[in-house]
């Protein structure tokens, strides 16, 4: 996947501080698994799989080579305190779909880094022409549900029981979609072909 419409590193200003943006690579590896091990394992639920396992990681990185996974990576002060990814599966049914994916630091929460990154990654998948997102959360992650609405997701699905934290507890997954094309559509129908821009 291209990321052509938008450059990165790019800064940020937040209530936290200033936020680099880059794109994950190969080097970033052991940064991401020392993020991802200090993060509540309450935090890892909506994902797949645990991003925390070194093994989970490294295939990670190989999605990342191949094209099929793009990952933000949000550093303050040289230090990894959030990553947003675009996940696409071009050989799949669903090829005209992506899934965000976002996850931040406890220390930096409530203050901007998590909404800036959703922008971020939301801008990455307009600009690779996808025709709707998805994202899944746990139904307690209200404020990151708040910010994808604010972006225009909707709720369209509630997964009861869905996943089962360490402790053996069953939490309920909440999937949220945008339909890009629809809005996309109505926006150059009311002559508005600057807002739907990347």
């Amino acid at each position: 996947m291209s990321s052509e419409t938008r450059s990165y590193p790019r800064r940020v200003a937040t209530e936290g501080g200033e936020i680099e943006f880059r794109l994950m690579s190969l080097a970033d590896e052991a940064a991401v698994l020392d993020f991802a091990q200090k993060l509540p394992v309450h935090d890892l639920l909506f994902l797949p799989r645990n991003i925390s396992e070194p093994k989970v990681l490294t295939a990670w990185i190989k999605e990342i080579e191949r094209g099929a996974i793009t990952s933000l990576l949000a550093v303050k002060a040289g230090r990894v305190v959030g990553c947003g990814t675009l996940v696409r599966d071009p050989l799949s049914w669903s090829p005209h779909v992506g899934e965000i994916r976002n996850v931040v630091s406890s220390d930096v929460r409530g203050l901007g880094v998590g909404r800036a990154l959703s922008q971020e990654i939301f801008a990455l998948a307009l600009g690779a022409g996808l025709e709707k997102l998805v994202v899944q959360m746990t139904v307690d992650q209200t404020g990151a549900i708040a910010i994808f609405e604010g972006l225009g997701f909707k709720a369209e699905a509630l997964m009861r029981d869905h996943v089962k934290d360490k402790e053996g507890k069953n939490h309920d997954i909440v999937v949220l979609g945008h339909n890009v094309a629809q809005v996309r559509a109505q926006m150059e129908a009311y002559g508005l072909p600057a807002a739907v821009q990347h």
